[in-house]
């Protein structure tokens, strides 16, 4: 695997493997990786000659100092895992590397990241658009891939990509989740024993959810019942739950197939914020 820190080698590389007519896959991520980022890595390598991961913790979609300082940083551990995935390219980039001085670049979504995470986390996704389109710069992929867990930010990010005219395709790949349903997350590490069994309460909300709305339960009720089933416990904080369309994050009070419905949930477990989100119909 070849590991770059500086944009201009890894841009010369890239060059020369596209004029031998390879193409190119990109897996954006944090580090802290787990098996969701390689499945990521794996849909990548059938699709495409040379798959690219990068690795940048990005301080400009933090809100919170503190969570920027505490997420987990593992690059030791990464990188063996995504030298035995096969990954062909790392690029782990320093701070100053991606931000040479403080941007002054903001993004505004309109509807898009004003709910759920954007009301929440206001400047979160202009932060997250900054940096994607730096790496979509950089490494010019054909393809980028993402995880389902992140819908919002691959909702805007799919806006961002048509706005600006990049030239490449962007994948969704299916959230992986433990065996007790919690989806994968680098921020489940931060978690205790006793919060790592209290967060499973999020996956079993969504679920509930779903079946109440498929035997036409409404939304409010829904909503309630969600709400009532977090409250059993103070450790778990709700922050939101939503029923959104898919396509263009509008909040629904009322369900329809062809609002491509999706379920959408984040709460605090302890000082850990957690999300997770379910399509209503699978």
């Amino acid at each position: 695997m070849q590991i770059f820190r500086e944009i201009a080698p890894l841009r010369a590389f890239l060059v020369e493997k596209r004029r031998s007519g390879q193409t190119v896959g990109f897996v954006p991520t944090m580090g802290a990786l787990h098996p969701g980022h390689l499945s990521l890595i794996e849909a990548s390598k059938r699709e495409n000659a040379i798959t690219v991961c990068s690795i940048f913790v990005n301080p400009a979609q933090f809100n919170n100092p503190d969570d920027l300082k505490k997420y987990p940083r593992t690059l030791e551990a990464d990188q063996s895992l995504l030298e035995k995935a096969g990954c062909n390219v790392l690029f782990f980039p320093e701070t100053k590397t991606m931000y040479e001085s403080e941007s002054k670049v903001r993004f505004d979504f309109g509807d898009l990241d004003k709910v759920m995470e954007g009301k929440f986390r206001p400047g979160h996704f202009s932060g997250v658009a900054l940096v994607v389109s730096k790496l979509f710069h950089i490494v010019e992929p054909d393809t980028a891939y993402f995880g389902q867990k992140d819908w919002q930010q691959l909702t805007i990010i799919q806006h961002l990509v048509s706005e600006l005219k990049f030239n490449l395709k962007l994948k969704s790949i299916p959230t992986l989740r433990e065996p007790d349903g919690l989806a994968m997350s680098s921020r489940n590490t931060r978690l205790s024993a006793v919060q790592r069994k209290k967060a499973t309460v999020l996956y079993r909300a969504l679920h509930e959810a779903r079946q109440w709305l498929t035997q036409s339960m409404g939304v409010d009720e829904v909503k309630k019942k969600v709400q009532q089933l977090l409250e059993n416990d103070n450790e778990v904080k709700l922050e939101y739950f939503e029923i959104a369309d898919s396509v263009n994050l509008k909040l629904l009070n009322r369900v329809d197939e062809s609002d491509r419905p999706i379920l959408c949930i984040a709460a605090l477990v302890g000082e850990v914020r957690l999300i997770d989100n379910m399509f209503l119909y699978p």
